[in-house]
């Protein structure tokens, strides 16, 4: 049976819900300040939940205002100029509405309180929200590997020495991790991942919607992490629980994929979440005058870089893929990728060689990006069948590591989530020169945390 524990969260960031399918329009409207808002930071605990006040506090982290919720009051407002709040965003200070009529965002780009009005969608080819697929059909077919206790995932994790940490007795436990994705077809069905803990799911995309019957991305990073089949497969961090999250719309790329995913990390942070994977990235949508340029990566132009940016000074570490540009005119990282204070993972093979797809740095402000680089060629998954396979993309490498990530951080519990992230990047093999495509290197897991028992640690504690 499946271990999924049901948790409720104190303030749901997309609480209101999707607007009328036949909406044609979508606008991120920024807001001013939080003037009216029903919270006070004297009150944390009715918009944070204990976890997540508790993880704060473990660091030194304040709640701040960009921690209280939208202003009722100018959502009301907004309402009644004929905008459908769906989705409403606290530590950017946002709402994205749905609107059929393009006077109502000139209405509200008026108000006094709103300081940017942005098209994010409108009726194409896609809805804004999709129904459940059609269900793949399941086998179950795995195979034993009795050579290894990691089976299928031996090489992915031993080449950053991750294996140590489990021997040692760190394995995620006590930690949550949160997948923001785009769905985890037949999670439900596959017996391999039986033993998974989830502590529940999130469809910021279509609420109400079966986030199993969705895409199948989400399930092949989670089992990158999750799995704990000795002689099977094994993760990088089996013994963690996981919230999953749907932000991704595969049936469209617009930038109001961009709130959605900001919603889910907030979502992330109010339940308690300690480490975050998202295999996503956006530079290129479905109307082309939306894209981004190279010039925009600098951690500051993307909405989603911008929430990225925050994620580590509220407590938590954010891990992400760089992107599978590297062959390709685009070449480099996509955001969130250029964001501070995260750890971007480039893509390797089992024998350390660069993947020729892996997205490359720097940020248009000169940062160095992937930060790291993790097995993302030839990767160990499983597929929505429930059998074992493997696959390609920055996609896999990003959850590989963020699985060690979160052992290393159970291991070093004194650390912030700043300090784990440096952690990390000094154990590099390039950590002496990094460069704009490996970044820090390949990280030594076990190097990380005998850095920090013994004190030769080159980050502050």
């Amino acid at each position: 049976m499946k271990k999924l524990i049901v948790v409720l969260s104190l303030v749901l960031a997309a609480a209101g819900m999707k607007a009328a399918d036949t909406d044609s329009l979508r606008y991120r409207i920024s807001l001013k300040d939080k003037v009216g808002t029903e919270y006070s930071l004297s009150k944390p605990q009715e918009f944070l939940s204990e976890r997540a006040l508790a993880r704060r506090q473990r660091q030194g982290i304040s709640v701040d205002s960009t921690d209280l919720p939208v202003s009722r009051t100018y959502i009301q407002a907004i309402e009644r100029e004929g905008g459908h709040v769906v989705l409403k965003g606290k530590w950017e200070n946002f709402v994205t509405i749905s609107t059929n009529d393009h006077s109502v965002a000139e209405r509200i780009s008026r108000l006094p309180f709103v300081t940017k009005v942005e098209k994010v969608w409108s009726l194409g080819s896609s809805k804004p929200t999709t129904t459940a697929e059609r269900r793949f059909p399941v086998a179950n077919e795995v195979v034993e590997h009795p050579d290894s206790i990691y089976g299928s995932g031996t090489a992915q994790i031993q080449i950053s020495n991750g294996d140590k940490l489990h021997e040692a007795g760190f394995r995620g436990e006590g930690k949550v991790i949160g997948i923001l994705d785009g769905g985890f077809h037949n999670y439900d069905q596959i017996t391999t991942l039986d033993n998974v803990t989830v502590l529940g799911t999130y469809d910021v995309v279509d609420p109400g919607s079966d986030i199993f019957a969705a895409s199948s991305h989400g399930l092949s990073v989670l089992s990158c992490i999750g799995t704990n089949r000795p002689y099977q497969m094994i993760g990088t961090a089996p013994g963690a629980s996981f919230w999953l999250i749907r932000t991704e719309n595969e049936s469209s790329e617009t930038p109001v994929e961009e709130d959605n995913w900001c919603i889910g990390v907030e979502f992330c942070d109010s339940v308690g979440v300690d480490v975050m994977n998202t295999s996503l990235g956006y530079n290129e949508f479905d109307d082309p005058s939306m894209n981004y340029t190279i010039r925009d990566l600098d951690g500051k132009k993307s909405l989603m870089s911008r929430q990225a940016s925050r994620i580590a000074s509220k407590g938590m570490i954010l891990v992400c893929s760089a992107g599978n540009s590297g062959s390709n005119n685009w070449k480099k990282t996509t955001a969130p990728g250029d964001a501070s204070d995260i750890l971007c993972v480039g893509a390797i093979d089992k024998e350390g060689k660069l993947a020729p797809f892996s997205s490359i740095g720097t940020t248009s402000d000169g940062r160095i990006k992937p930060d790291v680089v993790a097995v993302g060629l030839g990767s160990d998954v499983l597929r929505p069948n429930g059998n074992q396979g493997r696959a390609n993309g920055t996609s896999f490498a990003s959850p590989i590591m963020c699985g060690m990530v979160t052992c290393l951080w159970q291991a070093c519990p004194n650390l912030t989530a700043k300090q784990v992230i440096e952690l990390v990047k000094s154990a590099g093999d390039r950590a002496d020169m990094p460069d704009n495509i490996f970044g820090w290197g390949i990280p030594d897991m076990w190097k990380a945390y005998q850095a920090y028992v013994s004190g030769r640690a080159t980050v502050e504690f």
